[in-house]
């Protein structure tokens, strides 16, 4: 049992999944709701999972738009689900803005769902049978959140922190404060006080207070350090890259690093080509052992599930089909609001 996992109530069913997923969150009672939906190559045993558990699933919250925490809206979605994600997301996947889920920008295939319900911070949800108050925390992502539950203690943090790490930031997209914001995000969530934190990605940290503290110099550093942030997340970027392809031979790597909007970016912002970057990344990984070379191919070391080749084959958004409203979904948010 992983940290503080013991503690959760009966309602929580919480599911530790190893990259390219994010956990997995199921809320139970008269409408039941997931918190986040995984990669879409493994979105059959998400489904299977979710209704093995709760049966049909009323609501998906994505804490964000990146392809391990939506693969599988689309098709919960068709199975009668509601998605809800924050405003800047759902307007974004409304209009099919071709950098939905940074998806293209990335390379991570996401197939294409819609939002039911747009999320602002403070809106109150009902998600199973308890009231979750919504909190805009923008950092790893701009539309990224987090949900509380005060009654029980329980914050889910999305890709915010985990028990052994923060969530990488975008410098080149979002601009030189990114790495402010989710610093900034870190203070206001760790002012909960939260009972158990549930992250997107390894353990229910053992101890939260210890958790915020190391996430929070983490951050800290990536304040301090704008050219060590490009680095993190370029590394954090490529290893993904790796997983869900099965690795990229010592042939294509290269190609396919210069051919990366990503990568090129972060060359810029450092000052250099996407040449000499793409070769620093590779040399530096292989160093550090977080990838290793294996057959004539690179390969991430961190512990992953193998992706099916044929599940990436879905549409980038700009090629994804209009955004049509869907009839008879209902709404999610309660009357009340939280306290001031």
């Amino acid at each position: 049992m992983d940290g503080n996992a013991e503690q959760l109530p009966a309602w929580v069913t919480w599911r530790r999944r190893p990259f390219p997923d994010a956990n997995l969150l199921l809320l139970h009672g008269r409408q039941p709701a997931l918190v986040d939906s995984g990669f879409v190559g493994h979105a059959q045993d998400t489904v299977a999972w979710a209704r093995a558990h709760a049966g049909n699933v009323a609501l998906v919250v994505n804490t964000h738009w990146h392809s391990d925490h939506v693969g599988g809206n689309t098709l919960l979605q068709a199975m009668g689900a509601g998605i809800a994600a924050s405003t800047p997301d759902a307007q974004a996947v409304t209009r099919r803005h071709p950098g939905c889920c940074l998806a293209e920008y990335l390379d991570q295939p996401v197939s294409p769902y819609t939002v039911d319900e747009p999320l602002h911070d403070r809106q109150i949800l009902r998600l199973g049978d308890a009231d979750w108050e919504v909190v805009h925390t923008p950092g790893h992502t701009p539309g990224h959140l987090a949900l509380w539950q005060p009654e029980e203690r329980l914050l889910v943090v999305g890709d915010a922190l985990s028990d052994y790490d923060v969530g990488w930031v975008n410098l080149a997209l979002d601009g030189p404060d990114a790495s402010l914001a989710a610093l900034t995000s870190l203070h206001r969530m760790a002012d909960l006080k939260a009972r158990v934190l549930l992250p997107a990605h390894g353990p229910v940290p053992a101890d939260p207070s210890a958790a915020f503290a190391a996430a929070t110099r983490r951050a800290q550093r990536l304040v301090d350090d704008p050219a060590g942030a490009v680095w993190y997340g370029a590394r954090r970027i490529f290893a993904f890259a790796l997983m869900i392809r099965g690795g990229i031979s010592t042939t294509e790597v290269e190609p396919y690093l210069h051919a990366r909007a990503w990568l090129r970016d972060a060359a810029q912002l450092l000052g250099n080509t996407p040449e000499t970057l793409a070769a620093e990344l590779v040399d530096t990984m292989l160093r550090s052992g977080a990838i290793v070379l294996r057959d004539g191919q690179l390969h991430a070391t961190a512990e992953h599930t193998p992706v099916a080749a044929e599940s990436l084959r879905v549409p980038f958004p700009r090629a994804w089909p209009a955004a049509v409203a869907r009839s008879g979904t209902r709404r999610w948010t309660c009357p009340t609001q939280p306290a001031p």
